[in-house]
Formats: C-alpha cells, sequence, structure tokens
C-alpha cells in the first residue's frame, strides 16, 4: 500500500483545477493510479507523475496501452481493496464504457476525472458536458466542480461518499476542459491532518477480492437474479444522497466550510428570474449578473454541484421561489423532449407535480469551448423576464450565439 512520503503544500496556492485534483490524490493517499494520455484530462497525470518522480507521493502508477486497459486495471485492483484513481476525455472516456458500466455494476468506488470536452466528429478539444453525462443512467455518481477551490471539497467528497460501505459506486469528476483543467486560481489546500481525519480507509470488508477471501465476482446472473442486483444498485444511488449529506457536514466542521451540499445559489434572494447551469459557466453568468443588478435587474444564478445523486427536493424547493427558470446546458440530447439539454429535462422531470412551478425555457449554448460572453447571458436573462412579464412559457428550446 502506498504512504504518503511527507506532509507537503497545505496552504494557499496558485494552482490548476488539475493540479488541486493530483494533490487532492497524494492527501488521500491513493494506493493504485493508471493513466492513457488524451486532452484535457491528462494534465492531472502529469501533475500525479511529477508528485512521485520527486518522492513526495508513493503509489503505483501505471500507463495503460488504451483507456479501455486503463479503466480495466484500476477496476480490478478497486476489488483488491485499493483506493484507485484514473479518468479520461471525450472519445476516450467513451472507448473505455465497457468497464464503466461494468465497475457500476460491480459497485467498485473509482473515482475518476472526466476532463470534460466535446465528442468526435466533428473533432473539438473544447468543453462540452456529454461526455460525462454518459455515465449517468449506470450509477455512477456525477459532481460537476465551478472553480479550483472547489475541486478540493468536491474530490474529497468524491472518494468519502464512493467508498461508504453503504454506497459503493464509482464516481466521476467532471472537470471543464481548459476552463478548469488548465486555468490557475489561488486555492487553499487542506492539511494532511484534516484529510485523514475527513477520509476513512477503504474498506472492502466481506467483498475483499483476496485468496484468503474466496468471492465471486461478475457471475452470471441472467434472468434468475439480475432484477435483484440492479434493484440493490438502485437502493446503493439513493442512499448516496444522505451519505452525501452526512459526509458534507463532516466536511465543513473539520475544514471551517459553510458550503451548501448539493447548490451554489448566487444574487437569488430578491430575484424575479435565474439561470441554471452546471460547472464554470457559472462564471461568466455571476459577471454578468452583477452587470444587469445595476440596470435594476433581479436575476439570479442556481447551480447545481452533484448532476447524481440528483438534488431533486432542493431544487425543487429553490427554484419554485422564482417566476421563471432559464436552464442552460453544455450539452445536447438529440430527439428529447422538447429537443432541449440533458439538464433541461432532468430539471422539468424534477419540477413536475411540485406545487408550484416557475416558467421554464431552455437554452444550448457554449458547446465544443465555445465561450459564453456576457452579452449571451443577459440575452438569456432578458429571454426569462419576458416570459415571467408574459406568464407564458412555449418550451421552445433556444440554441444560443449560432450562426447561420
Amino acid at each position: 500500500m502506498a504512504t504518503v512520503a511527507q506532509e507537503k503544500g497545505a496552504g494557499i496556492q496558485l494552482l490548476t483545477g488539475s493540479e488541486v485534483m493530483a494533490n487532492i490524490v497524494r492527501l488521500a493517499d491513493v494506493d493504485v493510479i493508471t493513466a492513457y494520455p488524451i486532452r484535457p484530462y491528462d494534465t492531472v497525470m502529469q501533475y500525479v507523475s511529477r508528485f512521485i518522480a520527486n518522492g513526495e507521493f508513493d503509489a503505483d502508477y501505471i500507463p495503460a496501452e488504451s483507456e479501455h486497459g486503463q479503466f480495466e486495471i484500476v477496476k480490478h485492483a478497486s476489488a483488491c481493496g485499493a483506493r484507485v484513481f484514473t479518468g479520461s476525455s471525450g472519445v476516450g472516456w467513451l472507448y473505455a464504457m465497457e468497464p464503466l458500466a461494468v465497475t457500476a455494476g460491480l459497485r467498485l468506488p473509482m473515482v475518476a476525472l472526466v476532463g470534460c470536452r466535446a465528442l468526435d466528429d466533428p473533432g473539438a478539444f473544447g468543453t462540452e458536458h456529454n461526455d460525462a453525462m454518459l455515465v449517468r443512467d449506470l450509477g455512477w455518481l456525477i459532481t460537476f466542480p465551478d472553480n479550483a477551490q472547489e475541486v478540493v471539497e468536491l474530490g474529497l467528497l468524491a472518494y468519502r461518499v464512493a467508498e461508504d460501505p453503504k454506497v459503493f459506486l464509482p464516481c466521476a469528476i467532471a472537470m471543464d476542459g481548459a476552463f478548469l483543467t488548465h486555468s490557475q486560481a489561488t486555492v487553499k489546500l487542506p492539511t494532511q491532518e484534516q484529510v485523514n481525519k475527513f477520509l476513512p480507509a477503504y474498506d472492502r470488508g466481506d467483498l475483499l477480492l483476496h485468496p484468503d477471501n474466496p468471492v465471486t465476482i461478475a457471475p452470471q446472473a441472467n434472468e434468475d437474479w439480475l432484477m435483484e442486483v440492479r434493484r440493490q444498485s438502485s437502493e446503493a444511488a439513493k442512499r448516496a444522497y444522505t451519505v452525501l449529506k452526512d459526509a458534507h457536514k463532516d466536511f465543513c466542521r473539520i475544514f471551517g466550510e459553510s458550503t451548501n451540499p448539493f447548490l451554489d445559489e448566487y444574487m437569488t434572494e430578491d430575484a424575479d428570474v435565474v439561470l441554471c447551469g452546471l460547472g464554470t459557466l457559472s462564471l461568466p453568468v455571476k459577471v454578468a449578473i452583477r452587470e444587469m443588478r445595476k440596470e435594476g435587474k433581479k436575476v439570479g444564478l442556481v447551480r447545481l454541484k452533484w448532476f447524481r445523486p440528483f438534488p431533486t427536493e432542493e431544487l425543487r424547493a429553490s427554484l419554485s421561489r422564482f417566476k421563471a427558470v432559464g436552464v442552460v446546458d453544455r450539452d445536447y440530447s438529440f430527439g428529447s423532449p422538447f429537443h432541449g439539454g440533458i439538464l433541461f429535462n432532468e430539471v422539468k422531470a424534477a419540477l413536475y407535480g411540485s406545487p408550484k412551478q416557475p416558467l421554464m425555457k431552455g437554452f444550448v449554448c457554449g458547446l465544443g469551448g465555445r465561450e459564453v460572453l456576457l452579452e449571451n447571458v443577459k440575452h438569456m436573462a432578458d429571454q426569462m423576464f419576458a416570459i415571467a412579464k408574459s406568464g407564458k412559457a412555449d418550451n421552445q428550446v433556444e440554441w444560443i450565439g449560432v450562426r447561420g
């Protein structure tokens, strides 16, 4: 098993999102790491390998022959009781789809960084969320940090929740490519003592794959037991919600934080309309909100920190306070209801049947890493003010900033 050579790096530093995640991997004392190059996620592996080369971190670091092999290695290491870390981006993430599906089915708490990027073709290296979203129905937990500091919170919570025996599900940390993986910000890193207090050792108990504990893994269940196995995974995904809430309380107590476990609200106290989205979208939206507030426009932001477990009750309580809600997707779901994005349809489903439902409209923007400009945000907010004033929403989804 790996051991931390010495405590290092606590305090305020200038770091990218990938560098912060590499520090979380070091502080979490991960045992087995696999890497295969594809941008933009692979910068995290460069930083992890530097820690190991400099003697600051001891772990088994295995360069794989492909993404498929990469995820297979850590899957089996996790079954043997090793804390693991891996990751990928875009079509590389999809090349590993077989082990991605199997890992969730086997209830193995793999933690992976998805450096979100567009899926080919046509080729594009910029941010989209469709790669990470493809595991949303398989049993993966998915979290979307919006800045480098939040990677500390969500990275540590990923290990804590995924490895809880009541959950034992894999977790994807979906980090916007370039905007977060490569952009530097001042970040306060925790001490090793704080992390040790928050993160217990990974213990598979009776499920451990070991010669002294013979167990069967991945048996052929067929129609005799498959529904029962699926139901167990569903119950684990339900329990992840409560486990996450409890773990977040511990996080706030140990690290002196006072964040909300599921939602980030910005200038919503007196807002008439809000925009709702994921990840680094919050950065241009918050700037635009400050400018619109100077014009007397009561607009705010509600950002989801976790997509799985989906914070249904928190979102219903929050969004029901507003006259109109614009849901901004950095993804697409071709042929879906209203031809909207994935988040738009999930938010609509969560609010269906709510005693008080705001008027809603979907927007698709920022695909392929295209910048979301202040004028784009102001346009979307103005659309929502118009809907709130008219009292009608037509379910039409608008693509923002599209030529032709």
